[in-house]
């Protein structure tokens, strides 16, 4: 699959996106927004692909923020839908029913950030630097950073990220939750896949469904999440690879789970 903006490739049921614009620091234009949601929507029904890494070409980003040649150009009617199309595909890519992990190897700012935290696992480089710098520029959020920022790491570090606008270091997201690891640039990529193999070799439907408790669960009261668990735990006892698992167990073997 060939596009302007991405790379592609997927190898041991793992997915590999980079974001692919690295002379302006992989900047997230229309274009490329448009080319995530069509490779997410061929993700979404490919079997083989069980976990995705997301990652920036070249060495100083993730994603840098959005283009702001393009983003200087919007008009209050055009600027709404400009956000709410860029929450669409975020939003399928948080909902995908397969994790994704963002290994941030540089600046994931503004739209990068947001990005991040859209995906299910966040690790990042010990260069990284992350933050929602849009007040700079006369703007907030727009793909979702004030939502999931407040949910994620609590409403007061999303006020002081997203009213300062400053960037925080790889030491210090990791600190307030907002990456779960951090690695030297070197190691940043073998974690990932090291990761994403581990969830890989589990069973999808059941990886599917651990995070829909989760995802749904957060924004339930507690009885309610309690009953979603338990309604999703029945939905796994009836599947080939809940009794393909228990019996592998049982027999002292890796399981080979199918997705059924």
């Amino acid at each position: 699959m060939a596009y302007e903006n991405l790379l592609y490739e997927k190898k041991d049921n793992i997915g590999y996106i980079t974001f692919n614009r690295p002379k302006v620091l992989n900047a997230l234009n229309r274009k490329m927004m448009e080319e995530l949601g069509d490779l997410l929507a061929h993700v979404r029904e490919d079997k083989e692909v069980r976990v995705l890494i997301l990652t920036g070409a070249g060495e100083k980003a993730f994603v840098a923020g959005a283009d702001i040649n393009e983003l200087a150009q919007r008009t209050p009617v055009d600027g709404k839908e400009f956000s709410l199309f860029g929450q669409g595909v975020l939003h399928m890519l948080e909902t995908l029913g397969k994790p994704s992990i963002a290994a941030i190897n540089g600046f994931a700012l503004g739209g990068g950030c947001e990005l991040a935290l859209a995906c299910t696992i966040r690790l990042a480089s010990k260069t990284a630097r992350l933050g929602q710098p849009e007040v700079k520029l006369g703007i907030i959020p727009g793909y979702g950073g004030s939502q999931r920022l407040a949910r994620l790491c609590g409403k007061g570090m999303a006020h002081e990220m997203c009213l300062g606008g400053e960037m925080i270091s790889a030491e210090e997201a990791l600190r307030i939750g907002l990456v779960n690891h951090i690695y030297e640039p070197a190691e940043l990529m073998p974690a990932a896949e090291a990761l994403a193999k581990k969830i890989a070799a589990n069973a999808p439907l059941a990886v599917k469904f651990a995070m829909e408790a989760i995802e749904h669960g957060m924004e339930m009261p507690q009885e309610e999440g309690l009953f979603l668990e338990a309604t999703l735990f029945g939905l796994c006892c009836a599947t080939e690879d809940m009794r393909e698992g228990t019996r592998a167990f049982l027999e002292k073997r890796p399981a080979q789970f199918q997705g059924r």
